[in-house]
């Protein structure tokens, strides 16, 4: 939730929480609205990888999504800690139902939008997307987007990730904040 005396002298007293699909820039803007922001920034990725002590990718081919999932939900529920940060989510973070009640009642949840052609052209630069092995990136993309919008559509704030540089789509980010 966001504080205000007056709108110029605005302090975030809670998680700023990035969603939507994979390859919209929740992470690289993330890292960039933080520094903005002066707040930390935590990518919840990364905080699994070194919870787990292995890739994302290990995780999904050893233990299969469900019990990613459930890591990941308890991952991010340590990292809602009522302290005011950026936290780069996964693309399926928001779509399991206790992470995204989580993020709903304690964090300021954006949800990052761009169409699935620039997406699918993002993520084809990395080969490390367990959802994406061996498949075509957009058609992936297009069906997750099917399933998924409806419900990134649920958090309060939506951005739309430009097809600029990345200082544009952070500078929606303060706007939609009132910053």
């Amino acid at each position: 939730m966001l504080q205000s005396a007056n709108p110029q002298s605005s302090t975030i007293d809670r998680p700023i929480v990035l969603v939507g699909l994979m390859g919209v820039g929740k992470s690289t803007v993330g890292r960039r609205l933080a520094a903005r922001l002066r707040l930390p920034f935590v990518d919840a990725d990364q905080a699994i990888e070194e919870a787990a002590g292995m890739t994302i990718a290990d995780i999904f081919e050893r233990y299969g999504e469900a019990q990613f999932r459930d890591g990941e939900r308890r991952v991010i529920a340590r990292l809602m800690d009522g302290r005011p940060k950026v936290i780069a989510t996964g693309g399926g973070a928001f779509i399991n139902d206790a992470t995204r009640a989580l993020i709903l009642a304690e964090a300021t949840a954006i949800w990052l939008d761009a169409p699935t052609r620039v997406l699918a052209e993002r993520v084809r630069r990395r080969d490390t997307r367990p959802l994406l092995r061996g498949k075509d990136a957009h058609d992936v993309l297009i069906d997750l987007a099917k399933i998924r919008n409806p419900i990134y559509a649920l958090a309060p704030i939506h951005v739309a990730s430009q097809q600029a540089p990345h200082e544009a789509t952070v500078t929606a980010i303060l706007k939609a904040l009132g910053r």
